[in-house]
Order: structure tokens, then C-alpha cells, then sequence
């Protein structure tokens, strides 16, 4: 194993002092009669009653506690009934020859009575569901309770949400309703509220940015959506351009093509070329098609809680990407897309699925926009970036050519890739960790890599520098940590 010098951070990065974040400016009575009871429903917190927003559904007191607790809408019953009915597919599918058998002794009358017993079974188990799920909002947290034998209460606590997003398949779309899905740190997949109105979704959203940023309980329910201004939006003719003009689609094409023909070559045998054939063709369509559909009419929008998504052809999402949470930051720049001078911008956000943040945009507005995400922070040219040594070929012979390495005041930067380039930068104040890695034939040519930890659990690598001089970067970076976090700005939601 090769030997590794790991220099790690006291604390998490995306953990930030009390101070609400500055985000950057836009592209009894004495007598011994009874007291009278307190009322039975009220809204949590120290402060005054506010009104709550307006529920599609009913709400209902909490017991305990006394906060209001809402109900989702009366459509979701429809989505959960299915369960019946997909269980029964699942069996089907799990053993086909046994559902065949059985299909094939069913009478007219047996299959009426399967019908007429299944369908109210499914619209009771989905109303029961519904009845006993209720979610509530106190003052540090969202509070979900499920289930009608085995109760379950999730408590989200909102000074450990990343993103707040709200989402409308097709369907939720036509019935006017969305879902609710909450990146919260130290999960791995996101709590969700589905369904709900589309107009209480983004209020409860509204609701939860501003106690998640501190904001009193009472004044809570009336701030609303933060204003936003637009940045960028993608026409759909560029992102189909972009996607015909990336690597993968036409490698799967030119698969498509050179496979079948060997195979004819070979065994002269129609129905193995096109057994063939038809999976690749329906794999470089399906790859196309679906990052279209999902990121048709991409925009990007400023506001004081971060920067908004909004795109989808079909299922419509509405994202955000908090200020302070992102990681890392990769502008990736495909050999095809050059000559028109475009990029791609991904993201590592800690505890957050949120992975793009442009798909396409010209390499000026993407830089902008970056500027936006990593305030002061400034992209690294060409030039800024340092090579490793020429004895690097002799462990990566032509592929050494595309590292690259440039620390700043802000970010630690890398630069890898020879035909799909990518530049990953790292703000100081997030990384985690930093270590120097030597395997058998870089110690012999006194080269090693230098690697960063992120908190979003990535790492960054700068391949084959000069030993010294990552023994050098080793040090300076820890430094550069130290004094990141030290200066950062604390991670919240809104100013």
C-alpha cells in the first residue's frame, strides 16, 4: 500500500457560526374560580398566533404539544392505492409461470369478484395512509408522523436541511398538486411530502427557509418566496446541439454501427445483429432524450436563499442550491464543444443530490454564474495552470498533458482530462482533509498526488506533481484551510 500524510479539519465545513449569512447582490386569577382552558390548537413558538398557509387538506391539533398539524392533500390517496395493485405485479413478475397458471383458471365471475374486492381494498388502504399521516412545523423543526399500526415520527431538524426543492411529475402537474423533498445532512436519500398543493408547497417551502434562517415564528408565515432574478436560461435548440455534440452519444452510435456489422461478418445471423442493433440504438436515444426532457428549459435564477433551478419538460423541478453548502465546483468542457467555446457546470453539494448546475452555457456566463456560487472567488486560466513534470509521461505516456494545478487565495484547483477536460476547484474553507500519495513507480521518479476531502465525501487529486513540491503543497494547503474556515462566511439560508 502506499504511504499516505493526512492532515485533517477540527470541524465539518458545513458547519457555520450563529450569525445569519450576507448573501452576494444580483446575472392566573387570585380567586379560586377555574381558569379556563387553553385552547386546543395554536401555532408553535414564543411569539403571537400567525395564520398558517393555506392547507389543501385539514388540519388537526397535535397531541402533546399543541402545534397545528396539516394533513396532505385529498388527492394522495389516488398515488398510494397502488400499492395493492403493484404488489400483486411485483408477485407476477417474480414467478410469471405461476401468475400464468393461475390467469388461465380464472373464470368471468372469479375475475369480477377479484375486482370487486381488490379495487375497494386499494382505495382503503390509500385513504387510511392519508388519514394517518400529518406533518407540523415548530420552531426548529418538521415533524412527519406515518402509519396506522406502527407509528413513525420523523423530526427534521431545519438547521440540518441543505435544500428545500419542489417537484411536479406530469401527473401532479394536471391535478394541480407537488411534492416536497428536503436534502438534509447525514441522510442518504430525501424526505419528502407528496402530495401537496402546488401553492401550499411553495408556501411550507417559504415557511421553512425563514425559520431555517432564524427568523421569528410569528413573522415567519408572512415573508412569502424570496424575490429572484433571472440569470440564464437555456434555449432548447442548444441543449439539443450540445447533446448531439456530445462524446458518449456518438460513441454509442459508432457502437451501433461497427458491432453488428463484425457480428454479420461473423455469423451471417439477422436476428443476432439485430438483437444486437436495437439495444444500442435504444441506449444512445434513451441517454439523449432523457437528459433533454430533464433539463429542457433550464434556468437559473438569483435570490437571497441561493440560486434557483427550474427545468423539465415533463416532470417540472424547482431547486435551489444554498449559498455556503457547495463543496466543489467542476466546469467541464467536452472536445466537441470547444470550437463553440461551451461548457458544462456540475456541483458537489454535502448531504444534497443537486449534481448540475448549467448543462450548457458559453464559458463567460458559466464563469459568472460560478461567481455566484463561490463568492470572490475567480476561475483559473489556462496559463495559471502548472504542468507536472515532464518524467510524469513516463507513468501516464499523453494523458499527463492534460493535469493541471493552480492554488489561489480562494480555491485549490485542478485541472484533468485530455479530451473531456474538467476543473475542479475547492474553496479553502471546505476542505477536509489533505493528503500526499506515493505508489512503487512514482517514488522511483519522486512524484506523488496530492488529495483533498471534501464534506461533501469527494476527493479532488492533483496527479504526479514533483514530490517536493507536494510535500511543499501539503503544508500550504493545511494553512489555506486553517484560514478558510477562519474568514468564511457563516453557513445559512437567507440574510
Amino acid at each position: 500500500m502506499p504511504p499516505e500524510t493526512d492532515t485533517s479539519s477540527p470541524r465539518s465545513a458545513t458547519q457555520g457560526p450563529e450569525e445569519p449569512r450576507r448573501c452576494p447582490a444580483p446575472f392566573g386569577t387570585a380567586n379560586s374560580a377555574p381558569r379556563p382552558a387553553a385552547p386546543t390548537t395554536q401555532t408553535a413558538g414564543p411569539g403571537p398566533a400567525a395564520p398558517a398557509p393555506e392547507s389543501s387538506g385539514t388540519d388537526s391539533p397535535s397531541p402533546g404539544d399543541g402545534t397545528t398539524e396539516r394533513r396532505l392533500h385529498p388527492v394522495t390517496p389516488l398515488r398510494r392505492a397502488w400499492a395493492p395493485v403493484a404488489v400483486m405485479v411485483g408477485w407476477a413478475v417474480h414467478d410469471p409461470d405461476q401468475a400464468q397458471r393461475q390467469l388461465t383458471r380464472l373464470t368471468t365471475t372469479h375475475l369480477l369478484i377479484g375486482l370487486a374486492v381488490l379495487i375497494p381494498a386499494a382505495a382503503l388502504y390509500g385513504f387510511l395512509t392519508w388519514w394517518f399521516t400529518h406533518y407540523a412545523v415548530t420552531d426548529t423543526e418538521l415533524r412527519i408522523r406515518t402509519g396506522l399500526l406502527f407509528r413513525r415520527t420523523a423530526h427534521i431538524r431545519l438547521e440540518r436541511v441543505q435544500a428545500i426543492d419542489v417537484t411536479q411529475p406530469l401527473l401532479a402537474r394536471v391535478a394541480g398538486v407537488a411534492k416536497l423533498k428536503l436534502d438534509v445532512i447525514g441522510t442518504g436519500k430525501k424526505d419528502e411530502l407528496a402530495f401537496l398543493g402546488a401553492g401550499e408547497a411553495r408556501a411550507l417551502r417559504a415557511e421553512l427557509l425563514a425559520r431555517a434562517a432564524g427568523l421569528a415564528p410569528e413573522t415567519a408565515h408572512e415573508v412569502g418566496e424570496a424575490p429572484s432574478r433571472q440569470l440564464l436560461r437555456v434555449p432548447p435548440r442548444v441543449l439539443a446541439v450540445s447533446l448531439l455534440l456530445t462524446g458518449a452519444t456518438w460513441g454509442t452510435l459508432i457502437a451501433a454501427v461497427v458491432v453488428p456489422t463484425l457480428l454479420w461478418l461473423a455469423t451471417h445471423n439477422l436476428w443476432t445483429v439485430l438483437a444486437t442493433v436495437l439495444p444500442l440504438l435504444g441506449a444512445a436515444g434513451a441517454s439523449s432524450a432523457g437528459r433533454f426532457v430533464g433539463e429542457y428549459d433550464w434556468t437559473v435564477a438569483e435570490s437571497p436563499d441561493g440560486l434557483r433551478l427550474d427545468h423539465g419538460l415533463l416532470d417540472r423541478a424547482h431547486e435551489t442550491v444554498p449559498p455556503g453548502r457547495v463543496q466543489t465546483v467542476r466546469i467541464v468542457e467536452p472536445l466537441l464543444w470547444r470550437r463553440r467555446g461551451w461548457v458544462r457546470v456540475e456541483l458537489d453539494v454535502a448531504g444534497s443530490s443537486n449534481s448540475v448546475l448549467l448543462p450548457v452555457a458559453p464559458r463567460e456566463i458559466a464563469e459568472s454564474v460560478v461567481a455566484r456560487v463561490l463568492p470572490g472567488v475567480t476561475v483559473p486560466t489556462g496559463p495559471e495552470l502548472s504542468r507536472p513534470p515532464r518524467r510524469a509521461a513516463r507513468c501516464r505516456p499523453l494523458w499527463w498533458r492534460g493535469y493541471g494545478l493552480a492554488v489561489t487565495d480562494t480555491v485549490f484547483a485542478v485541472r484533468y482530462g485530455l479530451l473531456r477536460r474538467s476543473l475542479a476547484l475547492v474553496p479553502h474553507a471546505k476542505v477536509q482533509s489533505v493528503r500526499r500519495t506515493q505508489g512503487p513507480w512514482q517514488r522511483a521518479l519522486r512524484l506523488a498526488d496530492v488529495r483533498v476531502d471534501t464534506g461533501a465525501n469527494k476527493t479532488v487529486t492533483a496527479r504526479l506533481r514533483d514530490a517536493d513540491e507536494a510535500a511543499d503543497l501539503l503544508r500550504a494547503q493545511a494553512e489555506h484551510s486553517r484560514t478558510g474556515r477562519r474568514d468564511a462566511l457563516p453557513d445559512r439560508w437567507m440574510a
